[in-house]
């Protein structure tokens, strides 16, 4: 058990290394959206769920960006896991998708980032952030 207590010695490598990832799939996801702008409101894409997928575009990679820097790592971590409590809501409510299943999408990315959200917003950025450079936390 000591080797697994000397890991706690590298949290820093590691709340970095989940910031990385998570800010880059919430710029890829956002960046995905952009092509939204130019789309007009339809049956399949009403108004209201069109607007949220700009805001989205817009929200998402700038939350990543703040992560993978670790600038007010807690509030952009809050911010993400909100987004990913919406989709959660979208996938499991509205469009019925179960847990995980081999032919279709399921749920269970959008459970793991709403963790690595809250992970940050429970932890900040670690010591690799500008949150430490900048208010000391």
């Amino acid at each position: 058990m000591n080797a697994f207590a000397s890991l706690h010695a590298y949290t820093d490598w590691g709340l970095l290394v989940l910031r990385l990832t998570l800010g880059a799939t919430f710029i890829a996801h956002g960046k995905m959206k952009w092509g939204m702008w130019k789309m007009k409101p339809s049956d399949k894409l009403p108004a209201p769920m069109l607007g949220i997928l700009r805001l989205l575009s817009i929200c998402e990679p700038l939350g990543g960006i703040a992560v993978i820097v670790g600038f007010l790592t807690q509030l952009a971590g809050l911010g993400l896991a909100i987004v990913m409590l919406g989709a959660l809501d979208y996938k499991i409510r509205t469009a019925k998708a179960p847990y995980m299943v081999t032919e279709k999408v399921g749920w269970e990315f959008e459970l793991g980032l709403l963790a690595a959200a809250l992970v940050l917003l429970c932890t900040g950025a670690g010591a690799f952030g500008l949150d430490r450079a900048l208010f000391n936390l």
